[in-house]
């Protein structure tokens, strides 16, 4: 029998990054599914608070060394590895000089994104996907969460219509308790353009602060799940508007997490191969 396949796109991973109820279910929902029967490959950010040593990550060199194009600049795409023995989870983690190692995390020491945020959710969207092309591991479903992640959904959209390899693959949205303040900038529009973005596409990124971005993924994924007690009440709201599937937040982490793993299955429904 053919397991279903999930990927998951996570902003936070405990122990890579600290304990958050974010970072919590980015740890232990993975690990759920594969304890029931699926197979699973994760992927983050590898911020420069995440220590190489102590978490002893090391350079994937097969998977290396591509350029993604992001504003009509070649970055180089560094992939690292990095594991979970307890949970028997590998972790891989996208990097990038330019993009990672010269700043923090997600704010800024005065709680600001950084200027240059747009490029770097483009990168980290655009270099997932390719890292996972050249795994050559297709995914059944991607679930991907935290607002760093809301570029998976756009390229995922553009690569299906020029390469095969993602074809069917389904989506679900996690809604956390993550917005920042401020917006990305304006420029973010005339980027999203030269990645082939239509005028669909354009028009669910004419507000680039937090709600305008999970609207945006929101709206490209087939499932949502509300992931805190505290997601923007906006974005909730919007979620089940759209009529999508939608599961929500249950402190019960077994049952919250096994509501999520059926919301998988009525998703993906028999398109295993």
């Amino acid at each position: 029998m053919v397991k279903s396949r999930i990927l998951y796109v996570n902003q936070e991973i405990v122990p890579f990054t600290p304990e958050t109820e974010m970072s919590h279910m980015g740890r232990y929902l993975p690990a759920y599914a594969q304890d029931h029967d699926r197979e699973i490959r994760v992927f983050t950010p590898r911020f420069s608070t995440i220590s190489d040593r102590r978490h002893q990550l090391h350079e994937v060199i097969r998977l290396s060394g591509m350029n993604i194009v992001v504003n009509n600049s070649d970055r180089q795409l560094i992939i690292k590895v990095g594991s979970i023995p307890a949970a028997r989870m590998q972790v891989y983690f996208i990097d990038n000089e330019e993009y990672f190692s010269k700043h923090g995390a997600l704010l800024d020491a005065k709680g600001n994104i950084f200027d240059d945020t747009d490029e770097r959710l483009l990168f980290f969207g655009k270099g997932t996907l390719e890292a996972v092309r050249k795994l050559a591991w297709r995914p059944h479903l991607v679930h991907f969460s935290g607002w760093f992640t809301s570029m998976v959904p756009f390229y995922l959209r553009r690569i299906n219509k020029e390469n095969a390899f993602f074809e069917g693959t389904k989506m679900v949205c996690s809604i956390c308790d993550d917005a920042f303040h401020g917006t990305l900038s304006e420029d973010m529009e005339r980027k999203l353009r030269t990645d082939k973005a239509t005028p669909k596409d354009l028009s669910l990124f004419h507000e680039l602060d937090y709600i305008g971005l999970m609207k945006a993924a929101i709206t490209y994924a087939n499932g949502v799940v509300i992931a805190s007690p505290n997601a923007a009440p906006e974005l909730v709201a919007f979620a089940k508007e759209t009529k999508k599937h939608v599961v929500d937040y249950n402190p019960d982490s077994d049952v919250f997490y096994g509501e999520i793993n059926k919301l998988y299955d009525t998703i993906i429904g028999n398109n295993l191969n």
